[in-house]
């Protein structure tokens, strides 16, 4: 045996504390799910029965939480799916930036500022136009699997 201390540097991410396993089963509606390496929502779930050889099927339609588009996936119902852990955060707006990215307060007063502002006219709109008349503005930001977009707006008054 030798006294030499070995020294492991890891440069890989494992991504473990990303997803948590489920059984595909106990997956529901309105629920998240890991298909193709992007965060879900499930839309439809639907359960096929068990055939001549075996495992009951679970069918999922969901939507990408950051992309909006839609996926498939079919799960024998015994089987683990991944989960992703899904946080949803509100942050108080204090300035847009003229290359599209905000600048967030966080709960213990630090500044956040590597997020964009969304894509989506429906809340894009609301956002710019409620900073400009100078209006309180929260936003919310849904994270998950080391992806952040803002996905909510709540106006709490003007200053």
């Amino acid at each position: 045996m030798s006294d030499e201390e070995h020294h492991f540097e890891s440069k890989a991410d494992a991504g473990a504390s990303k997803t948590y396993p489920q059984q595909a089963g106990t997956i529901r509606k309105n629920g998240y799910i890991v298909i193709k390496g992007r965060p879900c929502k499930v839309v439809e779930v639907s359960t096929s029965k068990t055939g001549k050889h075996g495992h009951a099927k679970c069918h999922f339609v969901a939507i990408d939480i950051f992309t909006a588009k839609k996926l498939e996936d079919i799960v024998p119902s015994s089987h683990n799916c991944d989960v992703p852990h899904v946080t949803r955060t509100d942050y108080q707006l204090i300035d847009i930036s003229e290359d599209g990215f905000v600048s967030l307060l966080t709960e213990n007063g630090n500044t956040k500022d590597d997020l964009r502002l969304p894509t989506d006219d429906s809340l894009l709109t609301p956002i710019k136009d409620g900073f400009t008349e100078g209006k309180d503005l929260v936003v919310s930001v849904m994270s998950a699997m080391g992806e952040e977009q803002i996905c909510g707006l709540k106006d709490i008054g003007p200053k």
